[in-house]
């Protein structure tokens, strides 16, 4: 099986890849070292679900599957990897971190959904 895939780094970014913000870099590169792994990426993955239709995953990796996207950020050199069928789905989304009183987390701002649930899970 042929592992092929695409690696673009933070100058080679465009509309047509992921973005993550330095913020988020900031913090996966922490969670990263956090686990005493360099050998990991962060999978940005979408798949059927949630009650608009599509939902994102995000974890941790260390596959590399053939047709997957690999993009790089900051001086840490973070990966991000997205699958094949996903990659459509996330060109020109911007992952970013947000930690205040009222939410922790990861975001997702994607151009590409046409509209998300109540929750905020799941987007069509």
């Amino acid at each position: 099986m042929s592992t092929e895939s695409t690696t673009k780094t933070d100058a080679a970014i465009s509309s047509s890849s992921i973005a993550l913000s330095d913020v988020a870099a900031e913090k996966v590169s922490a969670l990263l070292k956090q686990e005493g792994r360099d050998d990991l990426s962060l999978r940005v993955a979408v798949q059927p679900g949630g009650c608009s239709g599509l939902r994102y995953q995000l974890y941790f990796d260390d596959r590399n599957l053939e047709g997957d996207t690999v993009t790089e950020f900051g001086a840490a050199k973070v990966r991000v990897v997205t699958d094949k069928m996903s990659t459509p789905y996330l060109m020109g989304a911007t992952i970013d971190f947000t930690d205040t009183i009222e939410k922790q987390g990861f975001t997702i701002d994607n151009p590409n959904a046409g509209g998300s649930c109540a929750c905020g899970d799941s987007f069509n």
